[in-house]
C-alpha cells in the first residue's frame, strides 16, 4: 500500500513549493527595487517562512484534510511580517520595511496558487484510492457502520477503513472485517483490552486506530488503550461524535484533567457578517453595471424564443422563513406552472425539489440559459436589495419548505445565495441528502474567505454545465 501523500512524497513537495513560492518572487522583487543584499534577505525571509509553516503544522498529514484555503496562508504571511518587524527592531535596522513588504506581496499570491495546485494533486490521488492511510475503527457496531458510511460518502479525505474492533454485542453491517471483539464493560487489566486491538492493527496493516465515543468507552479505558497502542507504535484518533464542524471552530481546552472540545457557534454577527453584507451589495452593483450589455442580449434572446415576459417572477423563501420575489430570465413557456401538476409523476429528484432532465416546458433559449446558469443573473438585483447573498444555500419554494423537517429548516438560518456549495458540487445531479448536507455545512461553517473560494469555483462550474437542467 502506498503511503499517504501528506505522510510521504508530498511533504518535501509542499516544503519545496513553499520555499520556491516565497524565494523566487521575493528575490526578483528585491533585485528590481534595488534593495541591499537581496540574496541574503531572500534566504532569511524564506527560512522564517518555512519555520512559520512548521510551527503552524501546515505540513502535517491532517493539514491536507482541510483543503487549501487562502486564509491560513494569509495568516502565516501576517505572522511572517510580524517576525520580520521584530527582527528589524532587534537588529537596529532603521527605516520602514517598505522593500520587504513590497517583495512579499507577489510571494503571497504565488504561494496560495502553489498550495492549491498541490492540494488538487492530493485529491486526484485520493479519488483513485491511492496513498490513503489505513484505519482500524474501534467502537460499538452502530458507530462503526456510521464511521464507515461517512468516510465512504466522500473522497476529499485521506483515510480508508480496513477493519473494525467491535465493543459489546451487535453486528457490523458495513461489511468491513472484524478481527476482534471486546467486552462491553472495561476489563480490569489493560492488556486484556488493548492487546487484541494492537494485534488487529498489525494484522491488517493499519496506520492508525479510530476510537468512537460511546457508553462502553470511558475515559480511563481509553487512556489505558492509548498507552498500549502508543507503546506498540500505533497512532490513535478519538472521534467525539460531532460532524460537519470546521476545524477553525474547534478549540481544545482542559479542566481538572478532562480534555474539552470547545465548539464555537456559527458566525451570525460581527465584522464577518458586515464584510459579507458589504461584499454582497458592492459586488452585485458592480456586476449589474458590467453585465448590462449581456442582460440586453439575453433579454432579446428570451423575447425571440417564445411569447411572454422576459423576466419570470417567483416567490421563494429567504432567511428565517421570510418570502421574497425572486427574478430570473424566463426559460419556460408561459403556462409552465400550470403544467407542473401534470408532470409531477415524472419527477426525477428524490427529495422535495422538482427536476426533469428533459423538461418539455423549457424553451430552446431556456436550455442554453440553464446550462450556463445565465437565467440566474437577474438575482443580482435580489442580492442588491438584500433578499439574497452572493453565496448561500439554494432559495427554496414555499411548497418545498412546507415539507421540511427540523433539520432541513436550518437551511433558512442564513440568506439564500446566487451560488453556493450546491451549485459548485453537481447541482441537480446531487441527491436530496447531499444537497441538505452541503447547505448545512455552509450554514454552520461559512466564512468570508470560503465565500470567495465558492465564487471562484462557480466560474468553473458554470462553464462545465454539469447538473444544470
Amino acid at each position: 500500500m502506498r503511503r499517504s501523500p501528506a505522510d510521504g512524497s508530498y511533504v518535501p513537495v509542499a516544503v519545496g513549493a513553499d520555499a520556491a513560492g516565497m524565494a523566487l518572487p521575493t528575490a526578483l522583487t528585491l533585485s528590481v527595487i534595488g534593495a541591499a543584499h537581496p540574496v541574503h534577505q531572500t534566504a532569511a525571509i524564506t527560512l522564517v517562512w518555512l519555520l512559520v509553516g512548521l510551527a503552524a503544522r501546515r505540513y502535517a498529514p491532517s493539514a491536507w484534510d482541510e483543503g487549501a484555503p487562502a486564509g491560513p496562508v494569509v495568516r502565516d504571511w501576517l505572522v511572517l511580517l510580524g517576525v520580520l518587524a521584530v527582527v528589524r527592531t532587534v537588529s537596529g535596522l532603521e527605516g520602514a520595511p517598505a522593500a520587504e513588504l513590497a517583495a512579499l506581496c507577489p510571494s503571497l499570491a504565488v504561494t496560495v496558487v502553489c498550495r492549491k495546485v498541490i492540494h488538487r494533486r492530493v485529491l486526484a490521488v485520493r479519488r483513485r484510492a491511492e496513498g490513503l492511510r489505513r484505519v482500524l475503527v474501534l467502537g460499538e457496531a452502530g458507530a462503526v457502520d456510521a464511521v464507515v458510511g461517512q468516510l465512504a460518502e466522500r473522497t476529499d479525505h485521506g483515510y480508508v477503513v480496513v477493519g473494525a474492533c467491535v465493543l459489546g454485542e451487535g453486528e457490523v453491517l458495513s461489511g468491513v472485517p472484524v478481527p476482534a471483539r471486546l467486552p462491553g464493560d472495561a476489563p480490569p487489566a489493560s492488556d486484556e483490552d488493548a492487546a487484541p486491538v494492537a494485534d488487529a492493527a498489525e494484522l491488517l496493516g493499519a496506520d492508525l486506530v479510530f476510537v468512537t465515543a460511546g457508553r462502553h468507552m470511558c475515559g480511563d479505558r481509553l487512556r489505558r488503550l492509548s498507552w498500549a497502542l502508543h507503546d506498540r507504535g500505533h497512532r490513535l484518533m478519538v472521534l467525539p461524535g460531532i460532524v460537519e464542524v470546521a476545524r477553525r471552530r474547534v478549540r481544545i481546552a482542559s479542566a481538572a484533567g478532562l480534555t474539552l472540545l470547545d465548539v464555537s457557534p456559527p458566525t451570525r454577527r460581527g465584522l464577518p457578517t458586515l464584510l459579507k453584507a458589504a461584499t454582497d451589495r458592492v459586488g452585485s452593483l458592480v456586476l449589474l453595471v458590467v453585465l448590462a450589455p449581456l442582460f440586453a442580449l439575453l433579454a432579446l434572446a428570451v423575447r425571440l424564443s417564445s411569447p411572454g415576459p422576459v423576466i419570470y417572477r417567483q416567490t421563494r423563501v429567504g432567511r428565517d422563513g421570510t418570502p421574497f420575489p425572486m427574478w430570473k430570465f424566463r426559460t419556460m413557456v408561459v403556462d409552465a406552472d400550470r403544467m407542473k401538476g401534470e408532470l409531477a409523476g415524472a419527477n426525477e429528484h428524490d427529495g422535495h425539489m422538482f427536476k426533469l432532465r428533459r423538461d418539455p416546458r423549457v424553451t430552446s433559449a431556456g436550455r442554453f440559459l440553464r446550462r450556463y446558469s445565465l437565467d440566474e443573473l437577474p438575482q443580482l438585483a435580489n442580492v442588491l436589495l438584500g433578499h439574497m447573498s452572493l453565496v448561500g444555500p439554494r432559495p427554496p419554494l414555499p411548497e418545498e419548505v412546507a415539507r421540511y423537517d427540523q433539520v432541513e429548516m436550518r437551511r433558512l438560518s442564513v440568506k439564500p445565495g446566487l451560488t453556493g456549495l450546491w451549485q459548485v458540487s453537481g447541482r441537480s445531479d446531487l441527491s436530496w441528502h447531499e444537497t441538505v448536507s452541503l447547505d448545512l455545512r455552509y450554514v454552520d461553517n461559512w466564512s468570508w474567505a470560503w465565500d470567495m473560494t465558492v465564487m471562484a469555483r462557480t466560474v468553473r462550474a458554470v462553464l462545465d454545465g454539469r447538473g444544470a437542467y
